[in-house]
């Protein structure tokens, strides 16, 4: 049996799974931490790397690794390949008056159609334009910006010069800097926002080797988490995945690039030739971290409450920006509720109104898509809570279906590492197990009181 492995480098921990390259069936597999906070040294993901993999019962025996990575984080390289500074993640929001700028630069019309996205303070490109306003040393010391993911599989294939990193077309897209229209990188936007042109990693197609471990593991591109987890649960043309991880996203898989010059949906390509619009919102699953602990509960304990409460919590309504938001794109925004009555005061309103608030905050990321999905794909860590199963279709308002359970992301990781080495015109055809169906009529006027809740906060914002 032929073995594959698949990294997820996500915001919270890093996850390996080792699974057959011919079924997909779960061999083994492995995890470990990352530190908190939005400004990381990348020495943690390559400690955790090496940690998952270990507990994953290490390479040995595997035949090829892919590696998905969170999205936009910014890594800096000196001209020794020696980091710069810490990463900034995705969801480190100092960067949102450089996006302002830049955008009033070119004008949204004009970056939507130079690299499919208007930039907003995750995209990379904001955080570069950051950096050498706020921190010229560390500007003048950067020979090669790289995202989370090209800097791990660079390490992985030994650190060599700053002219083996690569990427993928689908994590490049997310930089602000390399367009899913053209194919190609827009040095001109780079410096623009940067001040220079630095070294960037090269970007290879679907299937294009990126070199090997020294212990001949071969290297597969990898990709950004997003177009991973589209691999993982085989989405196709048509489909609409919401993923309810650190961060909540809606993304469909299309056979077109989009420009949406409101910002509201990035148009990245994905990690198979195609595209990938996507809508992200800030605030997902710590949402539901955030009132488990202010009731005083666990997660599955909140669950329960939000269960027995009705539907719509009796106009309590919970605005879920707890710290900034992206869709809507308010980076300095706070949360809300609204509607709070003695009769609401309770545990069960509170956490029902923190699973439908937000999920009507992923409604909005899904409305901006402009689709009409016959069914929803539910992933992420927050899809386990059975409060979020058996509410979403009421806020989604159409059928939600939940893959088995999985780590999705580092799955498609490993299905993409399968297609490096079948060399096929398509990635292989995994069995999966029965997905779950959930339908239920939606609650009445739920997406209209929260739209309220949510125009009232705004007009004081």
């Amino acid at each position: 049996m032929t073995l594959v492995a698949g990294v997820d480098s996500s915001t919270q921990s890093c996850k390996v799974v080792i699974r057959s390259l011919e079924t997909g069936a779960l061999v083994r597999q492995g995890r470990a931490a990352h530190p908190d906070g939005t400004s990381v040294d990348p020495a943690h993901w390559w400690e955790a790397l090496l940690s998952a993999i270990a507990a994953a019962g290490g390479l040995d025996d595997v035949a090829a690794i892919s590696v998905a990575g969170q999205q936009h984080g910014m890594v800096c390289l000196d001209a020794g390949g020696r980091v710069v500074r810490d990463a900034l993640l995705w969801n480190d929001t100092r960067s949102a008056q450089s996006a302002t700028e830049l955008v009033a630069s070119l004008g949204a019309q004009a970056w939507a159609e130079a690299v499919g996205s208007v930039p907003v303070a995750s995209f990379t490109v904001t955080k570069l334009r950051w950096l050498a306003t706020h921190e010229p040393a560390s500007a003048a010391r950067t020979a090669a910006v790289c995202l989370p993911h090209d800097w791990l599989t660079w390490r992985l294939k030994g650190s060599r010069g700053l002219d083996e990193l690569t990427t993928d077309r689908g994590d490049a897209s997310g930089t602000g800097y390399w367009s899913p229209i053209t194919g190609a990188y827009r040095d001109d936007l780079l410096k623009l926002a940067f001040g220079a042109v630095p070294v960037v990693p090269r970007v290879l197609g679907p299937t294009e080797e990126a070199g090997a471990t020294s212990e001949g593991v071969l290297l597969a591109p990898g990709t950004g988490d997003n177009m991973a987890a589209a691999l993982g649960v085989g989405a196709r043309p048509g489909d609409v995945v919401v993923s309810i991880g650190t961060s909540g996203t809606a993304f469909a898989v299309a056979d077109t690039p989009s420009r949406d010059t409101s910002g509201a949906v990035a148009g990245f390509a994905d990690a198979t030739g195609r595209f990938l619009p996507l809508a992200c919102t800030l605030n997902a699953a710590r949402v539901l971290d955030a009132a488990a602990a202010m009731i005083g509960v666990g997660l599955e304990r909140l669950g329960e409450l939000a269960l027995s409460a009705p539907a719509g919590a009796e106009g309590l309504t919970l605005v879920p920006y707890l710290e900034g938001e992206r869709t809507p794109n308010l980076p300095h925004a706070t949360g809300a509720i609204h509607g709070l009555r003695l009769s609401t005061s309770t545990p069960a309103h509170l956490a029902r109104a923190a699973v439908e608030g937000m999920l009507c905050g992923l409604a909005d990321a899904l409305d901006a898509l402009g689709l009409s999905p016959e069914r929803v794909l539910l992933i992420g860590g927050g899809a386990r809570s059975e409060a979020v199963r058996r509410i979403a279709p009421t806020v989604f308002g159409r059928p939600v279906v939940v893959p088995p359970p999985g780590e999705y992301v580092a799955d498609g990781a490993a299905r993409q590492a399968a297609w490096l080495l079948s060399g096929g015109a398509e990635p292989p055809e995994w069995s999966a197990g029965s997905p779950s169906v959930h339908e239920a009529e939606p609650t009445p006027g739920l997406r209209e009181r929260y739209a309220e809740a949510r125009t009232r906060f705004l007009g004081g914002v």
